[in-house]
């Protein structure tokens, strides 16, 4: 029952960050390395790669008071749709031809309150997405399939 997800899941966007408070720059595909995505400023190891719920945005969104919330503004390397992160923890998820393995919860940094103002913080505490390691690299592109690896 744990192993089954009800559909295969979608990598919807990918951001890359040059430098650490860098700008995220929207890009269609990314190479993958043990130590992350190539062009980004990530950390090899567990937090080599960060992935967020596509199905979290609106609720982010609706918490500020927002009609809605970029993919850019959380700082994160991938949104997927279609299938539930969570579900994924401690396990191994393939998107495309790249191999992650789910490691644990992002949790928010201060600097949502500079990005969304006073609450953000708490507004994205519990949907700030997850942190992978990298178990096979490869490219990856926008509209790969994810499913449980």
């Amino acid at each position: 029952m744990m192993s089954r997800h009800a559909l295969a899941g979608h990598l919807d966007w990918i951001g890359l960050r040059a430098e650490r408070r860098g700008s995220v720059e929207s890009v269609v595909s990314a190479a993958v390395t043990t130590a992350g995505l190539d062009g980004d400023h990530g950390r090899p190891g567990k937090r080599a790669v960060t992935l967020i719920q596509a199905e979290h945005l609106p609720v982010i969104a609706a918490l500020i008071g927002r009609d809605q919330v970029a993919a850019s503004d959380l700082r994160r390397n991938l949104v997927i749709s279609g299938i539930n992160l969570a579900a994924l923890r401690k396990g191994a998820v393939q998107i495309g031809e790249v191999v992650l393995q789910v490691e644990g919860p992002c949790p928010p940094c201060s600097r949502m309150e500079e990005t969304f103002g006073p609450g953000g913080y708490n507004a994205v505490r519990g949907h700030g997405g997850w942190y992978a390691s990298v178990l096979q690299g490869g490219t990856l592109r926008v509209r790969d399939t994810v499913t449980a690896g």
